[in-house]
Parts: structure tokens; sequence; C-alpha cells
């Protein structure tokens, strides 16, 4: 049998790692999708009927736009199948690790290593196929993103920072450096982050080199505390004015509460002219409220996103 590369309608998704219920979730109660024909390899979810103009959930890491098979006798075959549409491929493995893994050896290089920060997000496209069985693959040349199989992993640093909470900045600036065309902040740059405590996100900050005002009713990390780049207030954050803090580079928080209260604080710094770059977690209480994630995302120069190092929640970005 010779290669072969049979066209199939619909879309695939691939969820963050752990997220597959969230993504099926989504699928039903924001787009009122009925996934009961979907297929699944694995993590990865076929659905043969589904229309791209629906939308793409958040919870879904890479989504194959325009999913086709390979049918296939040998490696070499598979891997020139790909190469004949285009250069770079990311695979999605949940089974035939070997021979994905021979097949990918053969596709010019994709760096699909852990990443040190600030993380450089390709800018050309990254196709995503996965191996079903020993001789057929599910494959898509165009995808949603140009992370590689939409996930963006960091190298640990299991020392210095204060919570682990420090790799959702990490992976939020990366992003939203790609995204909005801005430098991650650095030296020079002033911040304010919003319920700081223990100091994850500031922690980040600083290491850049940017000055941060970090406000919480409890103390950062004693480092943090004594680190002449930080500024610390013992207070309710959301309930400072911006009129009265002055201007800031970025604005940024993890902090537990309710989304409802979270899109008034945004919109009061966005109204104020205070800040110009926000990036927020939006903190899930029970079932997801899309029409209030829907309100986060009507903001202008806004994006919402599900990180790699997201667990039930959103990520608020917003640059101008």
């Amino acid at each position: 049998m010779s290669s072969k590369v049979e066209k199939i309608s619909g879309v695939a998704f691939l969820p963050f790692i752990d997220m597959k219920e969230m993504l099926l979730s989504e699928l039903k109660n924001r787009f009122g999708y009925d996934c009961k024909d979907a297929v699944h390899y694995g993590d990865l979810v076929y659905f043969p009927d589904y229309k791209i103009e629906t939308g793409i959930p958040y919870f879904a890491r890479c989504a194959m736009l325009e999913p086709f098979l390979v049918h296939f006798d040998s490696i070499g075959d598979a891997a020139k199948e790909l190469k004949n549409i285009q250069r770079s491929w990311a695979p999605y493995n949940f089974t035939c690790f070997r021979r994905a893994a021979l097949i990918q050896e053969k596709l010019p290089y994709v760096n699909l290593k852990a990443k040190t920060f600030p993380a450089k997000i390709p800018s050309g496209a990254t196709g995503l196929y996965t191996l079903i069985d020993d001789h057929t693959m599910i494959a898509s040349r165009l995808t949603n993103t140009t992370v590689p199989a939409g996930r963006i992993e960091f190298i640990e640093d299991h020392e210095n920072p204060p919570s682990r909470a420090y790799l959702k900045i990490q992976e939020s600036l990366s992003l939203a450096s790609h995204y909005f065309n801005v430098d991650v902040p650095g030296k020079g740059s002033r911040c304010f982050e919003a319920g700081a405590c223990p100091g994850g996100w500031t922690w980040v900050l600083v290491e850049q080199g940017a000055e941060v005002f970090a406000v919480d009713r409890a103390e950062l990390a004693p480092s943090l505390m004594k680190n002449e780049l930080v500024t610390f207030l013992a207070h309710d954050a959301f309930t400072l004015k911006p009129e009265d803090l002055g201007e800031f580079d970025w604005v940024i928080s993890d902090v537990i509460c309710y989304p409802e209260r979270l899109l008034e604080w945004i919109k009061m710094w966005l109204a104020s002219g205070k800040t110009k770059k926000m990036i927020c977690t939006i903190k899930m209480q029970g079932e997801i409220n899309w029409p209030l994630i829907a309100e986060f995302a009507a903001i202008p120069n806004s994006r919402i996103v599900h990180l790699n190092y997201n667990k039930h929640e959103l990520t608020f970005m917003h640059v101008e």
C-alpha cells in the first residue's frame, strides 16, 4: 500500500492537560454543541460535523482546523507526506510512541523543549498530527496557534520563587508579548500587583528588573519584603483607587475573587487611563458563567486565554 492523504470534514480539539472534561463542558454550555458524535483519540477529540464558525473553546490548546487522515506503510512515507504539505509539525502522542518519535525525527526541527522566560513564541505556522495506529494519522496543516501543539512549558525553578504561581505570569507575559507585540516588564517598568502574597508574580517581575507596588492583606515572602524594587502595602487592593496610586505600566492580579468583582475592577482601571496593560486571572466560582466571560472578552484590545499553567480558571489580557 502506498501512502494516501484523505480529507475529512469537521474540527479536532486538543485540550490542555487534564482539561478534557472542561473542553467538552465548554462546547456544550458556551456554544450549545452536542458532543454525541465525538471520536476520541486519547485526549484529542474529533468532531466530524463541527463548523469552525461556531468558535474555538478556550480549553483547547490546539485546534485542527482542516483535518485529514494519512494512511501510510512506513515511517518515511508518513514524514514525507507531512513535509510535502509544510515544513513545521508538532505531535500529540497517545499511542505508538516509538513510531511517532521516529516520524518526528525525520521532520524538520521544531523546538519542543521546555523554555526559559521570557519565551519567544514562533511566528510561523506549525501543524499538528496524531498517530491513530501504526499506519494511520490524523493531522492538520492549519491550527489556531503558532505554539507547537499549543502548549508552552517552562524550565522550572524549584528553589527561588515563593510559589509555583510564578509560571502563570511567565506564560501570560510571553503570550501577551506575542499577541500584542509589546516588551515584557523590565528595568524602568512600574507594576502594580493586587493580591500579591506570597509573591510568585512579583518575583518574576523583579527578576526582570521591574519595580512592583505589591498589595495584599498578608506580607510577601521575606526575600521580597527586603527587595528594594518592591513596595508593599497591607491593604485590600480592590478598594484602592487608581487616582490615588498613579500610573503603572502593568496592572496584574492572580487574586481569588468573584469574577463579577474582577470585571468591575478591570473596567475601573481602564477607564481611569492609569494603565494600558493588564493581566488578571479569572477565578471560577463553580459552573462557568459564559455570558460574564463574554463581557471580559468584549473589552476592546483584550484577549481571554486558558494557560498551560491554569487550572479551573481563565486569564484576561489587555494591551493598548
